[in-house]
């Protein structure tokens, strides 16, 4: 079952603003960013239909990045990106916590940190490509838990968010989001089971 609500602020719709000065009128066009949608769900892995539709996006001719922080495989990273359609670049994290059992984490501080520094490098990866403007479409999946792990600053993302240049959607997925990040979206959609 989905459960979708929709929040649309004046600041995220394209406006045409009337300024009269001595009875003229200038009509000034202001640029809109697409909008940001929020899938939340209780558990992880619950993401399938957004990658599908990604996917289809892809294949009608949109432009989209899905980066998946908290997952990972061999040769993977932001250097061997995966093309699908043309259109669809997927990009997954070198060293991943899926990749190895959380005991094996715990007790190795070297592969922790490898972890914690691949996953913070997809991040900066991610933000340039919220700023050059390049995709119509980006997903961030599991972003909030890579939050949550403190890998990724809370307030790093929203700033980026506010000031990325995208004309199409930002679409950010996990579970746990933190409410400043709530208040942001256009679109809430919580995935059930």
């Amino acid at each position: 079952m989905v459960i979708s609500s929709s929040h649309l602020y004046s600041k995220s719709n394209l406006d045409v603003v009337n300024i009269n000065t001595s009875n003229k009128i200038n009509r000034q066009k202001f640029t809109q960013n697409g909008q940001i949608q929020i899938y939340q769900s209780s558990y992880r892995g619950s993401y399938p239909s957004i990658i599908r539709d990604s996917l289809r996006n892809a294949a009608l001719g949109r432009k989209v990045l899905l980066i998946q922080f908290m997952r990972g495989g061999v040769k993977q990273g932001i250097d061997n990106a995966v093309k699908l359609c043309g259109n669809l670049t997927w990009v997954r994290s070198s060293h991943s916590f899926d990749q190895y059992n959380s005991e094996e984490i715990e007790n190795n501080k070297n592969l922790k940190k490898s972890i914690h520094e691949s996953t913070f490098e997809l991040w900066n990866f991610c933000k340039k490509k919220l700023q050059s403007g390049e995709y119509e479409q980006m997903i961030l999946d599991e972003i909030f838990l890579a939050i949550d792990m403190k890998i990724i600053d809370k307030d790093d993302l929203i700033s980026t968010l506010e000031n990325r240049f995208i004309s199409g959607d930002v679409i950010l997925t996990g579970t746990d989001i933190p409410k400043d990040l709530l208040l942001m979206a256009n679109q809430i959609t919580e995935l059930r089971s």
